[in-house]
């Protein structure tokens, strides 16, 4: 097996060592731990019969899946594990007794172990050490060996007479019973480390020992050895309780409480967390933290990948924030299983570090990549993510699913060096700027914050030799908190998929401000991996209780948290906050929440708070699942327009395009068109309901009535028409010819189907789709002012034209084989848009005269 927590380990010169076994760390590695470490009692302990309490299945193997590890080694951070056992044991395998102890190195007491010739060496008249010393860095060493030695001749001969009658449970319980041994070894283990280091130092023959111990790595390779130190090596022990007690947790789950094993693994996991549970209350404030010169502390504070831009090019980094210092590092590739590396790039020291740069700063230039191609990912992520539940489900061979995987992770990887473009910027006194991207303006506030609330308790300039900034940097590997890069392969196999669907949020107010301020606040939601802003409150000017009071609509694509963040606008140039050679708001608080499917399935509105830097904001959501947004619902009021038939409204009206759509047209063009983020920007909830409830009631006034509202209420009533629609503006019949359309590769073809697909819609859909069009180019052509692309019109109105009515539909392509619930979503928006972007993309669409004339000049559109 191939085990390792990485966080529980000490620095190489560190003093007082973390021993820290967090229980809730435990809890984060469980799965991990069962798929790397559980597996080996899989299949030994499999109850498939719970009623009867029998084993199923072939007698276990305790051999190693080298293709597993070696993927294992590829996509988690590990690192080099001794010993194989789930407690320390020697490696339980069809090997020879002699084998055993060759393995045993998940104590010193091995064959390989330093202790005996040190001992040895003690009695001549040149020692490496004396007595005393070997005895206390060795402290207990042996009896943990003897421990694990009795538990391995107990496990073995049952292992190879395996039955569905067997029984393992007291062994582990007595192996549990023998903690005492292990508390006497953490009680002595500062001692241990600070004898050895203090040995190190004065004798360079056992430092050397100490540095290049090589003990049997976890592959079955007779030859294959990996250096471990002898502080590395010591930890073993302690963590070796962690990853029993993991085992035991396993054990349990696949033993049924009929079985005679169950009472005594119980007991023996009791006894364990208790444990750990003790050893856990008396080193939490030792956790992460390493030794540097003079006796001083450095500890981790955060760490995390980030995207560097570095002379114009997106690099992938890991940012590690010290106590001291502030680290970026990249992970070195890993070749022939070698341990996880980091490579330093650069450090400041934070007494150096600035956020604002001189004032002849060239302004950072970023290269912004295209939203199409960042949608062209999304597409292949989900087209990757579908295909491989397709080939788990009728069970391919794993060769097929892994070179999908392969794909899955170059697309997710590319996905998250291109979609960063928000800039945080960092100084040191000299002027050296270093610039990083991030998608999120809360992560990019966090780092800030901590930075600068850092700043306030350092004092001190910390340079660093190049030895020990090597030191540092290889330190990370132990120390990091954060061992994976956001992507699919990373992630657990039960994993939440997050949410799909709508979800519906209103801020309604804040309280607890201090003073009179210009309050706005913002809401994200992760999706892809990464967070992104979704919508915007207006600012309430002058006040400490702002109401806003404003409802958002957010698409969620397996999203699990809501972000929001609350700013004072300034207006004021000369006040701003100048950072990252830009004027910004204050961030006057922030906080999120997780969205928890049980919490939002009911359809009623749930009321929470969100409390932020002693600021407190009221929210409600409710949350509109896919299958169930996907289904248009008619109006019960055949005489509105909301919800009936676009046909029916325009002969009802006598004219080509309803009136709703011309009038919002209108008063867009007259005052919206250079408005930032129109039709992307949500407007007032209540503004939208009180314009909607006026053109059904054919209200006089409305013309009134929308010349004095804000114009993105104009634009989400538009929008709100058309979602309302009983049918899409393209029909439901028409709709799969258009999604398939869109796929075809060669040009002519795509264009001729496109087109004839587009004179089949109905006279009142076609002409009323092409006004619509005409206006959209318009506002594209002011992308300048207005940030609104002709792709992010298609992402807007892509969904909003062409989200057919049936419950149940379809991607077009592959209709027979099933796609799961969350690609299917995705993939299915993306189609819309597309279809909509190559409409807007066409220079002229050429439909027939008299319905072209019809828009232009006809006195009654």
């Amino acid at each position: 097996m191939r085990m390792e927590r990485p966080e529980l380990w000490s620095s190489k010169n560190q003093r007082k060592h973390k021993l820290s076994v967090h229980k809730k760390a435990v809890k984060e590695e469980t799965a991990k731990d069962k798929e790397r470490g559980g597996q080996m009692y899989a299949g030994m302990l499999r109850y498939t019969n719970k009623e009867h309490g029998h084993f199923t299945g072939t007698p276990p193997t305790y051999g190693y899946d080298a293709d597993r590890a070696e993927e294992q080694r590829r996509h988690h951070d590990i690192l080099p594990y001794i010993d194989d056992s789930p407690s320390s044991s020697p490696h339980l395998s069809s090997k020879s007794r002699s084998s055993r102890d060759t393995l045993s190195s998940g104590s010193l007491e091995s064959s390989k172990s330093p202790m005996k010739p040190l001992k040895a060496a003690a009695t001549t008249s040149q020692p490496v050490l004396t007595v005393a010393q070997i005895e206390t860095i060795f402290f207990k060493v042996p009896e943990l060996y003897e421990i694990h030695r009795e538990f391995y001749d107990g496990l073995f001969p049952r292992v190879q007479q395996w039955s569905h009658h067997q029984r393992v449970g007291d062994l582990f319980q007595k192996l549990a019973s023998q903690l005492g041994v292990y508390r006497a070894f953490v009680d002595n283990y500062e001692l241990a480390v600070e004898t050895a280091e203090k040995c190190c130092q004065a004798n360079t023959q056992f430092a050397e020992i100490s540095e290049n111990l090589k003990v049997r790595s976890p592959k079955d390779s007779k030859d294959q050895t990996a250096k471990n130190s002898l502080e590395a090596l010591l930890y073993k022990p302690v963590d070796r309780v962690t990853r029993s007690t993991l085992v035991l947790h396993d054990l349990l789950k696949h033993t049924p409480t009929s079985h005679p094993d169950h009472p005594l693994l119980q007991d023996a996991l009791r006894i364990s967390q208790n444990f750990l549970s003790s050893i856990n209350e008396e080193t939490t404030p030792r956790r992460q933290s390493m030794t540097v010169k003079k006796g001083e502390n450095r500890q981790l504070l955060r760490d995390s990948f980030m995207v560097e831009l570095v002379e114009g090019a997106r690099k992938l980094r890991h940012v590690f924030l010290f106590t001291d210092l502030l680290l970026c590092a990249k992970l070195k590739k890993q070749i022939g299983g070698k341990n996880q590396q980091y490579d330093s790039k650069w450090y400041i020291p934070l007494t150096e570090l600035t956020f604002q740069g001189p004032e002849e700063t060239e302004p950072l230039t970023i290269p912004q990549v295209p939203d199409e191609e960042l949608d062209a990912m999304k597409v292949k992520i989900s087209h990757l993510r579908s295909e491989i539940q397709r080939e788990k489900r009728a069970n391919k061979g794993s060769k097929v699913i892994d070179r999908l995987r392969k794909k899955l992770s170059e697309q997710e990887s590319l996905l998250l060096l291109t979609s960063p473009s928000m800039p945080l910027r960092v100084y040191n006194k000299n002027g050296k700027s270093y610039s990083f991207l991030i998608s999120s303006d809360y992560e990019r506030a966090e780092w800030r914050e901590i930075i600068k609330e850092q700043q306030k308790k350092c004092f001190k300039t910390s340079s660093l030799t190049s030895m020990e900034l090597q030191m540092l940097t290889s330190s990370c590997v132990k120390l990091q908190t954060v061992h994976h890069i956001p992507l699919s392969i990373n992630k657990e196999e039960d994993e939440s998929p997050g949410l799909y669907g709508f979800l519906n949020v209103i801020v309604h107010s804040a309280s607890g401000l201090k003073q009179s301020l210009n309050l706005y606040c913002t809401l994200e939601v992760d999706s892809f991996g990464f967070f992104s802003n979704k919508a915007k409150t207006r600012v309430y000017r002058y006040t400490t209780e702002p109401k806003w009071n404003e409802e958002f609509e957010i698409e969620l694509e397996g999203s699990q948290t809501l972000r929001l963040l609350c700013y004072e606008k300034c207006y004021n140039k000369t006040k701003q906050n100048k950072e990252d050679g830009e004027s910004t708001d204050r961030i006057m608080g922030k906080g999120q929440i997780p969205l928890d499917p049980q919490t939002l399935q009911g359809k009623d509105w749930q009321r929470t708070v969100i409390p932020m830097n002693g600021i407190e904001v009221k929210l409600s959501m409710k949350f509109t699942s896919r299958e169930f947004s996907l289904k248009r619902m008619p109006s019960r009021k055949p005489m509105g327009v909301f919800g009936v038939k676009i046909s029916t409204v325009t002969k009802r009206e006598r004219s080509k395009v309803p009136y709703i759509v011309r009038q919002c047209l209108e008063e867009i063009e007259r005052r919206g068109m250079e408005e930032v983020g129109i039709y992307r920007v949500s407007g007032v909830a209540t503004d939208i309901q009180a314009l909607k409830t006026a053109f059904d009631t054919n209200h006089k006034d409305v013309s009134v009535m929308m010349s004095e509202m804000d114009v993105n209420a104009i634009a989400g009533t538009l929008k709100l028409y058309f979602r309302e629609l009983p049918e899409p503006l393209f029909t439901d019949e028409l709709y799969p010819n258009f999604a398939g359309g869109i796929t075809l590769s060669d040009s002519v073809a795509k264009e001729s189907c496109m087109l004839n697909l587009l004179l089949s819609l109905p006279e009142p859909n076609l002409v009323t789709f092409l006004f619509l069009l005409d206006h959209l180019k318009r506002v594209a052509e002011k992308e300048s002012i207005n940030k609104m692309s002709l792709h992010n019109l298609a992402t807007v109105f892509g969904p909003t034209l062409l989200r057919p009515s049936e419950k149940d539909s379809k991607i077009p392509a592959n209709p027979t084989q099933p796609i799961s619930m969350g690609d299917s979503w995705s993939l299915e928006v993306m189609a819309q848009v597309q279809v909509l972007l190559y409409f807007l993309q066409l220079e002229t669409i050429p439909t027939p005269d008299s319905k072209r004339q019809s828009i232009l000049f006809s006195t009654e559109v």
